[in-house]
């Protein structure tokens, strides 16, 4: 159990690194994180965000490419469904994927594992974008060549470091233009996964109640702003800390998907499951009570008719008509 408070570090990133900057010498992450925010509070109100604080439309209505969330652990060495999937998505022998493994503390030996496994299916090209500091993702240079992939995949982490190397930089709004327009199919797995949603879970504790100091959140890519997404779902425990995440942005649908499974959202609202586990969608649009407001941060949460729908392998649910779909098996 964490001491609530503390990132959700992948233990890949060492406590030097956080408190030093990212091999770049530039100033510390957490330094950069609070800019971030500060930055953040001071932007006009955005309508590309706006537009998606309800669910009453589709999924981010001009999305034609999937999005894949995978709750880490995918099998690599087996049947390898979940990145079969990804594969064939991307366009099977014609896929040119890029792996974008900066959320580790050793993206090299990350990126060859996926290298190979994606050359092994057959990919017709396979870039890794290396990314070590945010210059990178500004420079013209690294855009272009994510421009011809077909899709992306951002590796396990930690997804607060993955967050201070893209997001909001031009590398960050391609990736989401390209995904809009059908171009490119994106997966994340693990901290990958975590940064799909405006609104980031960025560490926790498990073990205990909802509460307000269970959770840790963050801002994320804003690729699916609708949710808020939680990984080695039920493998740690996570129940908690997702409702308590919902708790906070109750416009927000929380999904939490277990490790060898993913999530596929569709750009007709629709999720997916692919996998071993299961996805578990935590719906408060119908709460009738939440008590976070009146409660201290180590208080219990109250949350009265919050729905709970958990999906396995072939499972469908609407993110806009908060509903089960027909499962597919």
């Amino acid at each position: 159990m964490k001491q609530p408070g503390s990132p959700d570090r992948d233990p890949s990133l060492p406590a030097q690194a956080w408190n030093r900057g990212i091999q770049s010498g530039g100033p510390p992450l957490r330094e950069r994180l609070e800019r971030l925010i500060r930055l953040a509070s001071q932007l006009p109100s955005m309508p590309h965000l706006e537009e998606h604080n309800t669910l009453e439309s589709p999924l981010s209505p001009s999305l034609k490419a999937a999005v894949m969330a995978i709750g880490g652990a995918e099998d690599k060495v087996g049947e390898r469904s979940i990145l079969k999937t990804f594969f064939n998505r991307a366009g099977a022998a014609d896929a040119r994927v890029a792996i974008i493994p900066s959320a580790s503390r050793e993206p090299e030996i990350i990126g060859q594992i996926y290298h190979q496994i994606f050359e092994e299916m057959g990919a017709k090209s396979i870039d890794i974008l290396d990314i070590r500091n945010r210059r990178e993702s500004e420079d013209p240079r690294m855009q272009e060549r994510l421009e011809d992939c077909t899709g992306a995949f951002m590796t396990g982490g930690d997804q607060l470091r993955l967050c201070a190397l893209i997001a909001e930089t031009p590398l960050a709004l391609q990736i989401q233009k390209r995904v809009r327009s059908g171009q490119l199919v994106l997966a994340g797995t693990s901290a990958g996964a975590a940064v799909m949603g405006y609104n980031m879970i960025s560490g926790g504790a498990s073990g205990e109640p909802p509460n307000r100091g269970l959770v840790d959140l963050g801002t994320g890519l804003g690729i699916i702003p609708e949710v808020i997404v939680d990984q080695h779902f039920h493998n740690r425990n996570r129940m908690a800390r997702l409702m308590s995440a919902v708790a906070a942005f109750p416009e927000r649908i929380g999904i939490g998907i277990d490790e060898d499974t993913c999530a596929v959202f569709e750009g007709d609202g629709t999720l997916q499951v692919v996998g071993k586990g299961t996805v578990t969608v935590v719906d408060p649009g119908e709460v009738s009570y939440n008590s976070r407001a009146q409660v201290g941060e180590q208080d219990p949460l109250s949350i009265c008719n919050l729905k709970v729908h958990i999906l396995s392998q072939g499972g469908r649910y609407s993110l806009y008509k908060r509903a089960v779909l027909q499962q597919i098996i």
